[in-house]
Parts: C-alpha cells; sequence; structure tokens
C-alpha cells in the first residue's frame, strides 16, 4: 500500500491524517466544551505521529461556539509544519447552533474567516460542502463553487474540494474548475458511494470519508471483529485499514479528542490486509 497521496498533484500527504471536528466539543459538534489543552494535546501528538493532513471546518465549534477547531490549530501547531495541509469547509453558515445554507456570496467572507482564524494567507485545500447528511439530488451547486473558484484565482485557495455530493455534482464542479477532492460519508459499514469512489480513483481525485469509524458509533460488524482477531487489533483499526485498502485514493481522517485514541488510529495504517481479510470484509 501507498502510505501517501499527492493532493491536487502536488501536495504530498500521509494517507492517514486527522478530523478535528471533536476537538472543541464532547459528542459532536455544539457539545459540551473539552478543555481547549486536550485538543491542543491531541493536535501535537498527532503530528508527532506523522499526520500531516488535518481536516477542519469554521463550523467545528463548543456549545456556545465558545471552542473552536480552528483556534485550537493555530493555538497547537502554529508556526505549522511546512508539510501540514489543513483542508477546510466551507457552505454552511451557523446560526443559533444550527445551520444555513450559505449563498454565493456568503463564500468570500467564510474563506475570509478560514484565513483568520488559522491564521494563514493561502488555505491548502477548501471543500464546498452542501446539504446536510446526504447528497441534495438535483441541486446545483455551481453558483457557489464559481464563487470559490474566483477565489482560487485570486490566490486566497489552493486546491478546491466538494463535500456530501453525487457523481452529478462532481461532473458539475468539474465543468468550473480542477477538483481535488470529494469528502462523503463513507465506511466500512457505509459503502453506497462505491461507484463514486470508483470515479475520483479513475480521475485521481482525493476520496477522503467523513465518519470512517461510523460517526462516533462502534464498527463493531461482525466482519470487522473477525480480522480484528486475526490482527490482535480493535474494529475500528480494521475499518480504517480496509478504508485505505480499498483504493488508492482513499485518506482517512479519524477524529477524537483522546491522545490515546489518536495513537490507536495512527497504528491502523500499519495493518496489512491479506486477500483472505479482504475477502471476509467483502
Amino acid at each position: 500500500m501507498n502510505d501517501t497521496f499527492r493532493l491536487g498533484g502536488d501536495l504530498v500527504v500521509n494517507r492517514m491524517g486527522f478530523g478535528a471536528m471533536r476537538l472543541p466539543s464532547k459528542g459532536g459538534m455544539f457539545g459540551e466544551a473539552r478543555d481547549p489543552e486536550s485538543g491542543r494535546a491531541v493536535l501535537r501528538r498527532a503530528v508527532e505521529l506523522g499526520v500531516n493532513h488535518i481536516d477542519t471546518a469554521g463550523f467545528y465549534l463548543s456549545a456556545g461556539s465558545t471552542v473552536s477547531a480552528n483556534a485550537l490549530i493555530r493555538e497547537a501547531l502554529s508556526p505549522y509544519p511546512a508539510d501540514l495541509v489543513i483542508a477546510t469547509k466551507v457552505g454552511h453558515i451557523v446560526r443559533e447552533g444550527g445551520f444555513t445554507q450559505g449563498t454565493p456570496a456568503d463564500m468570500r467572507s467564510l474563506v475570509e474567516a478560514d484565513l483568520e482564524s488559522l491564521g494563514v494567507d493561502r488555505l491548502d485545500l477548501v471543500y464546498l460542502r452542501i446539504g446536510a447528511m446526504s447528497p441534495p439530488h438535483g441541486e446545483s451547486l455551481g453558483a457557489r463553487f464559481e464563487a470559490l473558484a474566483a477565489l482560487r484565482e485570486e490566490g486566497l485557495i489552493r486546491h478546491l474540494g466538494v463535500s456530501n455530493v453525487d457523481a452529478d455534482h462532481l461532473a458539475e464542479a468539474r465543468t468550473i474548475a480542477p477538483v481535488a477532492a470529494v469528502q462523503n460519508q463513507y465506511h466500512a459499514a457505509h459503502r453506497e458511494d462505491a461507484e463514486l469512489l470508483g470515479v475520483c480513483e479513475e480521475a485521481g481525485i482525493a476520496f477522503v470519508p467523513f465518519f470512517p469509524l461510523g460517526g462516533g458509533r462502534e464498527l463493531d460488524d461482525e466482519r470487522l471483529v473477525k480480522v480484528a482477531a486475526r490482527h490482535g487489533a480493535t474494529a475500528g483499526q480494521i475499518g480504517l485499514a480496509w478504508l485505505l485498502a480499498s483504493s488508492p485514493v482513499t485518506l482517512a481522517i479519524p477524529g477524537t479528542g483522546s491522545p490515546a485514541h489518536v495513537e490507536e488510529n495512527v497504528a491502523a495504517a500499519g495493518i496489512t490486509l491479506s486477500d483472505e481479510d479482504l475477502a471476509d470484509l467483502a
């Protein structure tokens, strides 16, 4: 297995990355705030272990927006390592602990807010996030993606991605500007986007699933448990190993608020699944 991937053709990242959603709060977005120092410690440990791809968003906040993932990333890691790639997502506007969909005119302010909160002059990768938890089929993303493409031309964004999309959305976006990555829900117990993954693989586009560990629900599928027993691993580790083995374009971004769990997740990149393992997980 190739342990690295060229994101956008030029940013070399380790395929095991880190998702920042759980850093600000317990139990997901807008939950009870975690101790900020705990979040900073998790980030530092992830980077010590070789993680150089961090996925975040301006809307990764605790209850009352008292703690933000972007602020923790800046406080823990700035000045940033030269090889660190930070991906962010725009498209949603936070109002009263919930979301509304941003308009094309909102894209600039959302990008500028991420630039400021992360303390950078250019964002490495910006996803346009649309819809809620499943792709909004039939909805055009063109005007919003065009607004982000214009910001890319200005030099505020290096690469563009799309999130929570279907094949039609991806095709529409690619007529506007190059797409470096797709971020959809996908894990060992949720494989509905296998065809979209195939499209990404053919085009050399990174496929970066959110909820690679099931979104906080333990991946306890009996197939994973069976293979985990062979490797002396956890079911979650096997789920991550399966994700990386499923295609050379998949990148894993498991998140956690625990340094020990970061170590466990990163170790999953070292698990090599045999043909028998993969057959059992099919």
